[in-house]
């Protein structure tokens, strides 16, 4: 399911309704490029934080979480293994997106060229923060918190600018768009397709921004790691 059946799913829906829209304007294929590419980069960053906080779910389900930390296991290895996990599915959905969106509507995305790297990078990084954050509040709060394993991702999507740039925001939230990672990569994205630019200066706030965050969402985790210790919040959540 999350490897397969959602990323094609989404690209059969937008990419049918991008094909829709280009039907009215010979200038339209930019944006089409524009919709298909975003989604291909938005699924990239949705599957990793799929990657860490399911992963999490998976051993609360198992009733093996307790067990786990139990173990000589440290929770900066803990994470490393996650991330480890998030990359093996984000390569694979990568590998999906890009056939079928070739395939079924002759996108390449490696129109992108040398600048597709740095932004899958920092689309995972940020991926792995909010999946951080989201597992931390988790690990404190229990079950009742999953619907966030799903939900949190999206809070942020609307000043992502995926789908329409930063300057469509009314004010407050241009200077809010301007501190997600995220943003900056689509504008990227949306600067190389029009003018064939390398954006270097969207990419040096993304991966400065990235670099705070990760540090910043790791030390909340291991604070949030020893309060549910200490407090007996791992045996109810995991045993």
């Amino acid at each position: 399911m999350e490897i397969f059946y959602w990323p094609l799913l989404d690209l059969i829906v937008w990419g049918f309704i991008t094909v829709y829209l280009a039907q009215f304007k010979n200038g339209l294929p930019s944006v089409v490029a524009f919709f298909i590419g975003a989604l291909i980069l938005w699924d990239i960053l949705f599957r990793a934080q799929q990657g860490i906080t399911i992963s999490f779910l998976e051993e609360i389900w198992s009733r093996n979480l307790m067990n786990l930390f139990a173990s000589p296991l440290k929770p900066g290895e803990f994470l490393a293994a996650t991330m480890i996990i998030s990359l093996s599915k984000v390569g694979a959905v990568l590998i999906v997106s890009v056939l079928v969106a070739w395939a079924f509507y002759s996108f390449n995305l490696f129109i992108l060229g040398i600048s597709l790297i740095p932004f899958i990078l920092n689309l995972i990084i940020m991926g792995w923060v909010i999946g951080i954050l989201t597992t931390a509040i988790i690990m404190r709060y229990g079950q009742e918190a999953e619907v966030l394993a799903w939900g949190m991702v999206f809070i942020f999507q609307p000043v992502s600018c995926v789908f329409y740039p930063i300057s469509v925001l009314p004010g407050f939230l241009q200077t809010v768009a301007q501190l997600i990672p995220a943003a900056h990569v689509f504008e990227g994205m949306r600067d190389v397709i029009t003018n064939s630019n390398f954006p270097l200066t969207e990419l040096m706030w993304a991966s400065g921004l990235n670099a705070i965050y990760l540090f910043a969402a790791i030390l909340w985790f291991h604070y949030v790691y020893g309060v549910a210790k200490d407090k007996g919040i791992l045996v109810r959540v995991g045993g």
